[in-house]
């Protein structure tokens, strides 16, 4: 029988510490997905039942699922029913050194099973003949004139080194467009009724991310089924990925 001072020098199984399990390291640019609308914002309705809001949720998580299957970092806008504002959705993008972020829509119209990609691009490089909403322009473009309506609440700059809120995306529109145009070469070949190439409209969600900012679009809420609109899920969170992948492969930076 041990002694008593052997038997208090003994620890317990229960006391002894676990190591922590390592933690995931993360290579290549932080992804932030933007499920668009939310709460009170359905978005696009269908006749089938299909809302905007709920589809785009599915389609993010889906998205995210596959980035980090391909060893990305990923960040939602929202993982809920909730509906942040234009600009707290931007801020989160911003807050990361290494971002590119990904604005998602269903369109109210269009030619069912396409998608397309979109780059910001600001109206004085616009034409009068190009000035055209988007698919969802009610929820994802600017109006067709000048107005200084939509930053009317942008804070004022205390500094000239300081990059307005309403410019944000401009020092990222080529990189933009080429991100767009890399992820509509995905997005033809999962989407064969989708255009050949990415294109250019002042979409508001994009305007004060200071990185890489696209939105997608797929078409549209008019299916026959909610159920087949969900289903493009996986293809599209294919396309993001390759899409991504193409444009920036995922060693080429550690995120933050």
């Amino acid at each position: 029988m041990p002694s008593p001072q052997a038997v208090g020098t003994q620890q317990s199984p229960q006391t002894l510490s676990q190591p922590s399990p390592p933690q995931p390291t993360y290579a290549g640019p932080v992804i932030v997905l933007d499920p668009a609308h939310g709460g009170t914002d359905p978005g696009a309705r269908g006749q089938t039942g299909a809302i905007e809001k709920d589809v785009v949720l599915q389609f993010a998580r889906a998205a995210r699922a596959e980035l980090v299957r391909q060893g990305y970092r990923v960040v939602l806008t929202r993982d809920d029913d909730s509906n942040p504002s234009y600009d707290d959705r931007a801020a989160i993008a911003n807050s990361y050194h290494d971002a590119i972020f990904v604005n998602l829509h269903v369109s109210s119209t269009g030619t069912v099973d396409s998608a397309r990609a979109f780059f910001y691009q600001f109206w004085s490089s616009f034409s009068p003949q190009s000035r055209l909403p988007a698919p969802d322009a009610g929820q994802t473009s600017e109006p067709a004139t000048e107005s200084t309506t939509a930053v009317a609440s942008v804070p004022p700059i205390s500094s000239s080194s300081l990059v307005p809120w309403n410019e944000a995306q401009r020092s990222s529109a080529d990189v933009s467009h080429r991100l767009a145009d890399q992820l509509q070469i995905q997005l033809a070949q999962q989407f064969p009724g989708s255009p050949a190439v990415s294109k250019g409209v002042a979409i508001r969600g994009l305007r004060s991310v200071v990185a890489p900012a696209v939105a997608i679009e797929i078409s549209s809420v008019a299916t026959t089924t909610a159920a087949s609109l969900s289903a493009t899920a996986g293809p599209l969170a294919v396309s993001i990925a390759r899409g991504i992948q193409a444009f920036r492969p995922a060693n080429s930076a550690v995120s933050k």
